[in-house]
């Protein structure tokens, strides 16, 4: 089992996250150390997964305490679901706002108005952005 074990370093490198970041998430719940192999911890090759998975919630916005609450969940737990659809409702919005900022700045590339920002279609692009 040895051999399958991942050092604290290297799922630092493989997840890019620092190793302080690691001991932090195990702290809070989020992962476990299989043990130490010396001084160093030592995870499971299934914690890169997991990482992955605390990353992606992280960026699309989730706290680590929903994050947690979320590891935890089983299939009954309909407050769980409500939240987590709730969630899903916000991210679709941020969603929609970065595509009419990705938009809008694709215009700006290609636009010619002096000064850009006068341009018409810009301002119209920038106030969907701000009223989402």
């Amino acid at each position: 089992m040895q051999d399958t074990l991942i050092d604290i370093g290297e799922v630092a490198r493989r997840t890019g996250l620092a190793a302080s970041a690691l001991r932090f998430y195990e702290r809070k719940g989020l992962i476990e150390a299989e043990g130490r192999n010396g001084l160093r911890r030592v995870y499971l090759p299934e914690t890169l997964d997991r990482l992955a998975l605390i990353t992606c919630a992280r960026d699309a916005g989730f706290t680590l305490s929903e994050i947690a609450e979320f590891l935890r969940a089983r299939p009954a737990d309909t407050r769980l679901r409500e939240r987590m659809a709730a969630k899903e409702r916000e991210v679709d919005q941020r969603v929609q706002q970065l595509t009419r900022l990705r938009d809008s700045l694709r215009h700006v590339a290609v636009c010619e108005h002096d000064p850009l920002v006068e341009c018409p279609e810009f301002k119209r692009a920038v106030k969907a952005v701000s009223q989402s």
